[in-house]
């Protein structure tokens, strides 16, 4: 067994522990953005493999107080590095972070856990220096209240590139947040679902990925796999187990549109990439041609292009409505989002019944809408500190008190 940290975004702790707890992976504890667990080799990569809304998970390969740098030197070089790194792997101390500690400055204790680390491994590999090109083993030294964290990232790439957004519209989703905006608005794949702002179908894809039950990480490679803790024939064996465990023909109802015409395009053909990486084909670039594509069921999400204003409920029964309308920062002026917050008061009228959960930069966003939320949650999107609104029932004049999380 060993210990892990998933880190996802902050305000997505709740749905991402509720998926360690589905994986029967045991959690340590959780911190904001930050969730501990333990497991052994396979739960490592059922996790990578599995986990929706984690944006990395490292290994966690030593822990320990350290109130001055001598005591952070030994306990580095106390770890087991070489049956860790392969001999020909450089070493790289990617990120530090110090909080409430004696030790404060991040560049000495950089140089201190590299040097640490390579003093080890220098001596037990007889050699005077590590490799300084090739592959890396990209290491993040983590310090609160004189408590060390020595972690090793197990993804290489972050965990939200799924890698069927090879073509993102203006101010993207993380694959991530998304995942976690639809499994905190309680949608579940019995409901339809409506994304009026569908962009380059990142909230779309990831519920058709959760509702055909197939793990987000079947169409993508992890670092671990090439260090000497990974173990490919068992990574092979869980690809080839969750693979068979997708099923096309659940009853979905998934819907999308978009005002942008090009948008719409991307988002068809982002949906196509994904379904064949988590087949694991070979999936090309570029905008693909939907018309030539044969769904492989009945249930295959319809995107097509149409405004915000004129979007309808697809569904004669009510449903959740999951959408990322424009940031100011990003899209437009804060003028222009104010005024698309406004006009989305239609979705009163247009989706009677149905729940909705917006994802925004705004605080003021209510004010605007013309509708109070029955929550607010701080989450972050990437670096930007978001709010993700849910509102009930709509079209009913309801006046319920804001519980922020």
């Amino acid at each position: 067994m060993m210990n892990f940290v998933a880190l996802c975004a902050i305000g997505a702790e709740k749905a991402l522990s509720n998926e360690l707890h589905k994986l029967n992976i045991a959690i340590l504890d959780s911190t904001y953005g930050k969730i501990r667990f333990s497991a052994d080799t396979e739960g490592m990569y059922r996790a990578l493999l599995s986990l929706r809304t984690a944006d990395r998970v490292l290994l966690e390969a030593a822990s320990f107080s350290a109130a001055n740098f001598d005591a952070l030197f030994d306990g580095c070089q106390n770890v087991n590095w070489e049956a860790i790194i392969p001999k020909t792997y450089r070493v790289v101390i990617g990120k530090v972070r110090s909080s409430h500690s004696q030790l404060s400055a991040e560049t000495s204790i950089q140089a201190v856990v590299h040097k640490a680390i390579a003093e080890r491994l220098c001596r037990v590999w007889g050699v005077t220096r590590l490799p300084e090109y090739g592959e890396a083993a990209d290491i993040r030294v983590y310090i609160e209240k004189d408590r060390v964290q020595i972690l090793l990232d197990l993804c290489g790439e972050p965990l939200f590139k799924r890698g069927y957004r090879t073509e993102g519209g203006a101010a993207p989703l993380r694959e991530t947040t998304a995942a976690a905006m639809l499994l905190l608005s309680g949608w579940r794949r019995k409901y339809p679902l409506y994304d009026p702002f569908c962009g380059s179908g990142t909230i779309l894809i990831e519920a058709a990925l959760y509702a055909w039950g197939a793990a987000p990480g079947l169409g993508r490679d992890f670092a671990v796999s090439s260090l000497l803790i990974g173990d490919r024939n068992i990574e092979s064996r869980l690809r080839e187990e969750l693979r068979q465990g997708i099923n096309f023909a659940n009853r979905i109802r998934i819907y999308g549109s978009d005002a942008d015409g090009r948008a719409v395009s991307i988002a068809q053909s982002n949906l196509i990439r994904a379904y064949e990486l988590i087949l694991g084909k070979e999936a090309g670039r570029g905008i693909r041609i939907a018309r030539d594509f044969v769904p492989p069921s009945e249930y295959w999400p319809q995107i097509h292009k149409c405004s915000m204003e004129t979007a309808m409920a697809p569904e004669n029964e009510p449903g959740f409505i999951v959408t990322n309308p424009p940031y100011g920062e990003r899209l437009g002026d804060r003028e222009e989002a104010e005024q698309t917050y406004q006009a989305m008061g239609v979705l009163e009228k247009h989706f009677s019944g149905w729940n909705l959960s917006v994802i925004t930069n705004h605080p003021g966003f209510e004010s605007f809408f013309g509708r109070r939320a029955q929550s607010v949650r701080n989450i972050t999107n990437g670096a930007l500190k978001s709010y993700l609104y849910q509102f009930e029932n709509l079209g009913r004049n309801t006046n319920v008190n804001n519980r922020r999380t």
